[in-house]
């Protein structure tokens, strides 16, 4: 129970990175990025590829930050002459051109079978305190960015980003460059999310294709429409919310003796009921974002 308690937290907190990083692009800036998980699947073969090359930490972790703020840089380039809901779409397909190549180019990225025996970040100590160490890093960390992205949001970065989002004219006329904010916001998030993989790779100790699905850019979505866009608290709740839900379905499994098929539908309609119920009535999430007014 205590390892299950321990792996539960450290994947929340590796998913709240990723969901921090979504938060700056689409929270606060208002974008529409649906190739987000790419940046962390980055952030992720980093991680293997580095070890493969006989690199340390340190030099991974820089390896895969920079691969994905260049391609957030590219990403938001092509952005300059598409509509929002079109330069959407075109981050998904980014996204799965990345996930193709790196499941065929076997030399590089292991192919289907991705990068295995990635070496864990405190292998020198005793089980269960390896894996409480890497719980205690990945919070760590993860309180790190909280507080730098809730001073970015609420500073004038942040404001700049708020008033782009929702009045870009007004914006314009005030000076702001918007494909300046635009690349700023997207590669701001995408190297914490970068980050988020690349932990997540170590805690795995596996790189693959697998990790860059879209499936799993939309469940970063469902964090961030649950607990709330635009604010750091309300992306922290909607991942302890989705996180809880995945969690408990386990223990339902386990009571009503369920197949593993059934389990799996019920996490995914508990999921959704949730997001449904948020819809309709939450619709700001469980924590809305505090717009401050001028007085």
């Amino acid at each position: 129970m205590f390892d299950f308690l321990v792996s539960s937290l450290t994947i929340a907190g590796i998913y709240a990175l990723m969901a921090l990083g979504l938060n700056l692009q689409a929270g606060y800036a208002g974008l529409l990025n649906f190739g987000h998980i790419a940046f962390a699947g980055l952030g992720a073969y980093a991680a293997g590829i580095g070890f493969g090359l006989g690199w340390g930490v340190l030099p991974s972790l820089a390896m895969g930050i920079a691969a994905a703020m260049l391609l957030g840089l590219f990403i938001a380039s092509i952005g300059r002459k598409l509509a929002a809901d079109y330069w959407g779409i075109a981050t998904l397909a980014v996204a799965e051109i990345l996930r193709t190549i790196a499941t065929n180019e076997g030399w590089l990225t292991g192919g289907a079978n991705g990068i295995s025996a990635i070496p864990a970040l405190f292998d020198g100590l005793a089980r269960p305190w390896d894996s409480v160490a890497f719980l205690a890093l990945v919070a760590a960390i993860l309180a790190a960015c909280a507080v730098v992205c809730s001073r970015l949001g609420n500073g004038r970065f942040g404001r700049a980003l708020r008033l782009m989002r929702e009045e870009p004219q007004l914006a314009t006329c005030m000076g702001y460059d918007l494909r300046s904010l635009k690349t700023r916001a997207i590669m701001s998030g995408a190297a914490i999310a970068a980050l988020g993989g690349f932990l997540y790779a170590h805690y795995m100790s596996f790189a693959g294709p697998e990790y860059m699905l879209a499936s799993e850019t939309f469940l970063l979505w469902t964090m961030l429409m649950i607990g709330g866009l635009g604010n750091t608290a309300g992306v922290l709740v909607g991942v302890v919310v989705v996180q809880a839900a995945y969690v408990f379905v386990p223990f339902i499994k386990d009571w009503l003796s369920l197949s593993s098929d059934v389990s799996g539908a019920i996490r995914l309609g508990l999921i959704g009921t949730i997001l449904l119920l948020c819809l309709m009535w939450r619709s700001e999430g469980l924590v809305p974002e505090k717009l401050r007014k001028m007085p």
